[in-house]
């Protein structure tokens, strides 16, 4: 990252919006949000039914990758940056009582709004942690599975992510990931604009960057496909877009 990025400025922009994202879901943000926003990126129906309708409310994915993910029954899977905790809820569905399925983020308000509605299911195999996707809380290989979705653009670090990801995985395990990425540089005027890094626009890395970052950690890459049904809503997101070729992917590798 450049010198010029004030990490902890946009942290405290990043931790704003997805608060907001919360506590207030129907309030307009760059991009979509909701069950139609899920069922838009290919959710299936069962999953989502069996999914409390206020988690589904802040859901703010920006794609699908359960099917690369593979999950099994008895897999112990990590969500990195959970949100309200849509995927969470969704793996748990996959991996049965015999699996468990372990949401972190940094939010308080999400992790609150998490923690209470898991409660309130009764589901018993999921967690909810708080801390950071560059300095994850975990031993190392004590998962099978890590997904991620639409957060690790969020990083000004994300070798770190996907080194910690690779640390806290069994030989072996699956990476399944859906991010914001660019075809394009994007000058220093969209990366340290704040209210576009938290857009998740901001912070987007170069695809080919993208996967070397993911490779160099000691994954290898198994399926990288672009998620057309994603868009953003906002102007200014949609211009830088345009511009710089930013879209959604998904992600499949393993260690």
């Amino acid at each position: 990252m450049q010198e010029s990025l004030d990490v902890d400025r946009l942290e405290r922009a990043v931790k704003s919006v997805y608060r907001d994202v919360a506590k207030a879901p129907t309030e307009e943000y760059h991009f979509e949000m909701g069950r139609p926003l899920a069922e838009q990126l290919g959710y299936p129906a069962g999953d989502l039914d069996t999914t409390p309708e206020e988690v589904l409310e802040s859901f703010a994915g920006v794609g699908y990758h359960f099917d690369l993910a593979a999950l099994e029954e008895g897999d112990d899977v990590l969500d990195l940056g959970s949100g309200s905790g849509t995927d969470v809820f969704v793996a748990a569905r996959h991996v049965g009582d015999t699996g468990s399925v372990t949401g972190l983020d940094m939010t308080d308000e999400q992790l609150a709004k998490a923690r209470q509605l898991r409660d309130e299911a009764g589901i018993e195999n999921v967690f909810f942690e708080r801390g950071y996707i560059e300095e994850l809380p975990f031993d190392d290989e004590t998962f099978d599975v890590v997904l991620s979705n639409g957060v690790i653009n969020l990083s000004p670090d994300k070798q770190q992510v996907f080194t910690e990801a690779k640390r806290v995985l069994t030989a072996g395990g699956r990476l399944a990931i859906s991010d914001i990425i660019s075809e394009k540089l994007m000058p220093e005027s969209i990366k340290n604009n704040e209210d576009l890094w938290a857009a998740c626009i901001g912070g987007a890395e170069q695809i080919d960057r993208y996967t070397a970052l993911i490779e160099g950690t000691g994954f290898d890459v198994d399926d990288v496909r672009d998620n057309t049904q994603y868009e953003f809503l906002s102007e200014q997101a949609a211009t830088a877009c345009q511009k710089y070729g930013v879209k959604s992917i998904s992600l499949g590798a393993h260690t």
